[in-house]
């Protein structure tokens, strides 16, 4: 009876452990400020599927010339993907279609973008598209910007 209190003791206190530094992670990426929440879906073909797959949801940071993505169910304190504002073409927006809408928060728009021949999908709020495609408008004098 004690050493499977002790066990269950044990347990709660590494789950309350962990769900501690995930919060701390989470503040750690925001601190410097200049965040967003940001569903990413990686490498999608030219006729993307609704169904909903492949979307991961993080949090994205604007860091110089390059946006940050972290994942948000995740340990890592080192972005997952880098994107460098020279590289990024933003091919069209559009809604969640199908499924989606469920995979996504509820007021999404999705960007679809290349970056270096890798075409990827943003999904991020109203108010999160205005402020990233003025950060790509804002691009130094010389580099070559497209917006759609």
């Amino acid at each position: 009876m004690v050493l499977a209190l002790t066990v269950c003791g044990i347990v709660v206190a590494l789950v309350v452990l962990g769900l501690f530094v995930f919060g701390l992670r989470r503040r750690l990426i925001q601190r410097s400020g200049g965040t967003f929440d940001c569903s990413l879906r990686w490498d999608v073909p030219e006729k993307p599927d609704t169904n909903g797959k492949g979307w991961s949801y993080g949090v994205a940071r604007y860091n110089g010339d390059r946006i940050e993505w972290y994942r948000v169910f995740s340990y890592a304190y080192r972005p997952r993907r880098i994107l460098e504002r020279a590289a990024i073409e933003v091919a069209g927006r559009r809604h969640p279609e199908g499924e989606e809408e469920l995979a996504l928060l509820s007021d999404a728009v999705i960007l679809t973008c290349l970056h270096r021949g890798t075409r990827l999908e943003l999904a991020m709020s109203e108010d999160a598209l205005t402020g990233f495609l003025a950060w790509l408008e804002a691009a130094p004098p010389g580099q070559r910007v497209n917006v759609a």
